[in-house]
């Protein structure tokens, strides 16, 4: 199956999953809901006010309209009645003809006699329930905001009404009723609307055009990011991202990637040390088991070609294999010592007293001495939390390499034990050859010999100090070696968190 083309930035941008696509068509989604929501509130406002504004000019009208009107007019049925037959043959007005067109007018007796008095010459004046007009007559507090209601006639027309208390002849004569259609409200009001949602429609759009850029220019540190993770590769981790460039988000997504590409890095380093230190590892141990081997296998086959038949020979060739063995043995138990100290070491932690191990250990360490010179400087009461098999297994590593790197007669050994506020510090030093600067650093590294031949000679295979340095660590502590060509070396082991010596016990 071929692999697609990459996209360009157009069909990322159109793409339905692009981040780009989805801020975008999100935020005019937003923008879209909150112009909407502001027309609808809008329409409603502009009705509201329309309307009242329409019930204030109504009102303006009755108010204009003489408070003996209803006296003298033909208006009321009643009146005109009487002016028929006061004036027989006379020709007046049978309907309003003081009001604009569209507009309707009617009059409640107090009684609740409806009366629709422009029926013949205007629009239909709708009627309300008896207990609505009941509930104007009860309104007449003055300074009260005009009240307007809106209902349909007979014919079904939607009228704006508004109220006015009628007076004849000095007392309350009813209620006047003036409406008018909302036909031509309701016109602007959509006709607003459509101009509204014109604007909105040009607002996205331009809100559109304006967005693509600035998203993109926004993006843009994200898809340098994007384009410099397709080029990371496990022999490329070095790059970095500029963790300043003005986005709190991408600054803070440049710097969890660049923590997470050096943690990267460092485990890709840490497994190609620890896979080269497995090789050398692997090959130091074969050459090391190798030569042993390879020794007894000589001795068997010039045994097994007569010499056994020699006392001699065979005493000699039967010595050699069984140092060989031993030293195979030593290898072994080495190797299975640094196998547990590196899964998880078991130490048997006691209250011990480090100057009465040393103590203790003094005939074992001068035997070992043989001719040297040995000097044991102790600080009484030195004491902290140990596995005293295994510091005894550290002293005896580092005593016992002291005596392979001196002379036999003018070497001197000195085992330093000291303590104070910084904690407690045993030193092993010696008057040997040295180590030259370049070797210092890798004296705790298995099977390391700075002189191979010379270690060979004492059957050394270069774990002792490895053994050491991680039952050191183990025990929280630290080792370090100080040594300088020609002027011996002194290994330095340090054990914090120990208080002053005072009389014997430790003070924290």
């Amino acid at each position: 199956m071929k692999q697609g083309r990459p996209l360009t930035r157009a069909a990322r941008l159109l793409a339905p999953r692009s981040l780009q696509f989805q801020l975008l068509s999100r935020s005019l989604y937003i923008l879209a809901a909150l112009l909407i929501l502001v027309g609808a509130l809008q329409s409603i406002w502009m009705k509201n006010f329309l309307y009242r504004n329409r019930a204030e000019t109504m009102s303006i009208q009755l108010s204009g309209l003489p408070r003996d009107l209803l006296d003298h007019s033909s208006l009321l049925p009643e009146r005109r009645g009487k002016n028929e037959e006061a004036q027989p043959g006379s020709e007046r007005p049978r309907g309003p003809v003081l009001f604009l067109p569209d507009t309707s007018l009617a009059y409640i007796a107090p009684d609740g006699t409806f009366t629709d008095l422009t029926k013949e010459s205007g629009m239909i004046s709708p009627q309300l329930p008896a207990e609505e007009y009941t509930a104007v007559r009860e309104e007449r507090a003055p300074r009260r905001p005009v009240s307007y209601k809106i209902v349909q006639d007979a014919a079904g027309t939607e009228q704006l009404v508004v109220f006015r208390p009628a007076e004849r002849s000095g007392s309350f004569g009813g209620i006047i009723q003036m409406g008018t259609g909302t036909a031509q409200l309701q016109a602007v009001v959509v006709q607003q609307l459509w101009i509204y949602g014109a604007l909105i429609v040009l607002a996205l759009a331009g809100g559109l055009a304006l967005n693509i850029p600035v998203l993109r220019r926004t993006l843009q540190p994200l898809n340098k990011m994007v384009e410099a993770v397709e080029q990371t590769d496990a022999g490329n981790l070095n790059e970095r991202f500029p963790e300043t460039q003005g986005q709190l988000e991408i600054d803070s997504l440049a710097k969890s990637f660049n923590g997470m590409l050096q943690r990267l890095e460092t485990s890709f380093i840490a497994e190609r040390d620890a896979k080269e230190q497995m090789r050398r590892f692997i090959a130091d141990a074969s050459h090391e088991l190798r030569t042993p081997l390879t020794s007894i296998h000589g001795f068997l086959e010039v045994l097994l070609r007569g010499a056994a038949d020699n006392p001699k020979q065979l005493y000699a060739a039967l010595t050699s294999m069984h140092g060989e063995s031993t030293r195979i043995k030593k290898l072994v138990e080495d190797l299975l010592t640094l196998a547990k100290l590196d899964r998880a070491p078991q130490l048997q932690l006691t209250d011990t007293r480090l100057d009465r191990l040393l103590l203790e250990m003094e005939p074992h360490l001068r035997m070992l001495a043989g001719t040297r010179t040995v000097h044991i400087d102790l600080t009484a009461g030195v004491r902290g939390t140990f596995d005293p098999d295994k510091m005894k297994q550290v002293i005896l590593n580092l005593f016992h390499n002291a005596v392979q790197h001196t002379d036999p007669e003018t070497g001197v050994i000195t085992v330093i034990l000291s303590a104070d506020k910084d904690g407690i510090a045993l030193k092993v030093k010696d008057n040997g050859p040295g180590i030259p600067e370049e070797h210092a650093a890798h004296v705790f590294e298995r099977f390391y010999r700075s002189d191979s031949s010379r270690t060979r000679k004492h059957g050394g295979a270069g774990l002792g100090l490895s053994i050491t340095k991680s039952i050191v660590e183990a025990h929280g502590g630290t080792i370090s070696v100080r040594s300088r060509e020609g002027a011996g070396s002194t290994f330095v082991l340090t054990f914090p968190e120990t208080g002053e010596n005072n009389g014997g016990k430790m003070l924290k």
